[in-house]
């Protein structure tokens, strides 16, 4: 079986939740499967090492799940408009990755989570995107002949899937969001299945 690749990191819960609505779209499509993996926290100051395995939730992303999958699909929740720290940190060192070209013409995506839905779904989707270009990645969006997308009113974008969480990250998951996060799965898998026979 070929593996979709899930990178992502989730503070409160919501994209680990968004996560998992992905890969049931990846495994949704015959011989695909997802590989979930999170990544560590990050601080200004490290005063202890995070452990090399989370205690709990996906196992924490290698640069040998960059080589092995056939497809990645990045989630983080918004910071500022833009992905979380901990996520760019570990796209910050995939240079190795980069010079070989362990993702040239691989399906790739994004998935985010907001607390408002004008907190920066869109822009976050499109900074997770910019370092997967620069991969030679092939970037997979939703379009709108998914109709979840023409009449969500609580996240997914055409940028990929997305979820407003509230001011408290309550709120949620509604059916269009979790339609459209597990029809970003399906739709990465699928390229993927293609490019690879």
């Amino acid at each position: 079986m070929s593996e979709i690749l899930i990178v992502y990191y989730s503070r409160t819960g919501n994209v680990a939740q968004l996560a998992r609505l992905v890969a049931r779209g990846v495994e949704e499509v015959p011989g695909m499967r997802a590989r979930p993996r999170s990544v560590p926290p990050v601080a200004p100051l490290t005063e202890i090492a995070a452990p090399p395995v989370p205690d709990e939730g996906a196992p924490y992303v290698t640069p040998a799940d960059l080589r092995e999958c056939a497809g990645l699909i990045l989630g983080s929740p918004t910071r500022f408009g833009n992905m979380a720290a901990p996520l760019k940190h570990f796209l910050d060192s995939t240079g190795a990755e980069w010079a070989s070209g362990a993702l040239v013409g691989k399906p790739a995506a994004a998935f985010t989570s907001t607390a408002t839905m004008h907190g920066g779904q869109e822009s976050t989707l499109l900074t997770m995107l910019l370092p997967l270009l620069h991969h030679g990645a092939l970037i997979v969006g939703l379009p709108y002949t998914e109709a979840a997308l023409n009449t969500t009113r609580a996240g997914g974008t055409p940028y990929g899937a997305s979820h407003v969480a509230g001011a408290n990250a309550d709120r949620a998951i509604g059916d269009e969001a979790k339609i459209l996060a597990r029809a970003l799965g399906r739709r990465v898998a699928t390229i993927a299945a293609k490019l690879g026979s």
